[in-house]
């Protein structure tokens, strides 16, 4: 499991992430605590700082109406304007998903008071990425596995036991598995790539 400090909790995304989150809570007058499953491109950001996306995957563990018109808007480092929302289409059931991908998320502690982040292990995002596997799918692939979060092996362990559960098009997704798994070696054949990151102690 990758620590808490792992996650880039502090950059404007980040920032901007806990401010949608934070007008949610209020919108949905919680009360009680609500689990929050996040995926796609910001979970990604979370662990790498790398990724700019506007829109925010996240499956909600129990039944919410999502208000359309909450946005956030945001200055990136570079001084580029950006605007967050929460992508009320997203289902993890059209994406390649391991049974255990809840169980196995990670929590980000985003100083929220009822509504409880986990972000999809570095592994399971990756597998996420593959049925649709379009360039920002691949990208996202390749900067998990730079970073040193996971690796081409650990993916394709964890998409194969995942394919039982898939439903749709089986061919074209082994087809999409093995692209993804030879970019991810390609990654790992980079001289920079951040190896040093699965040595250290996992918590």
């Amino acid at each position: 499991m990758v620590p808490e400090t792992h996650f880039h909790t502090h950059t404007a995304l980040a920032e901007g992430l806990r401010e949608l989150l934070t007008q949610l809570e209020r919108r949905l007058s919680l009360r009680t605590p609500l689990t929050v499953y996040l995926a796609g491109g910001m979970a990604v950001h979370l662990y790498t700082a790398s990724r700019v996306t506007t829109d925010v995957g996240a499956e909600f563990a129990g039944r919410v109406m999502l208000p359309q018109d909450l946005l956030v808007e945001v200055e990136l480092e570079d001084g580029t304007p950006q605007v967050i929302y929460l992508d009320t289409n997203y289902n993890p059931t059209f994406a390649l998903m391991h049974e255990d991908y809840q169980e196995d998320s990670i929590p980000v502690d985003l100083g929220l008071e009822q509504i409880r982040v986990r972000v999809l292990s570095p592994t399971d995002l990756a597998v996420s990425n593959i049925a649709r596997l379009a360039d920002n799918d691949r990208e996202d692939i390749r900067a998990l596995v730079a970073a040193g979060l996971t690796s081409a092996d650990e993916i394709e362990a964890r998409a194969t036991d995942a394919l039982g559960g898939y439903v749709g098009g089986i061919e074209m997704l082994r087809a999409n598995l093995r692209d993804a798994v030879a970019n991810a070696r390609e990654e790992e054949q980079r001289p920079d790539i951040d190896t040093a990151a699965r040595d250290r102690p996992k918590g």
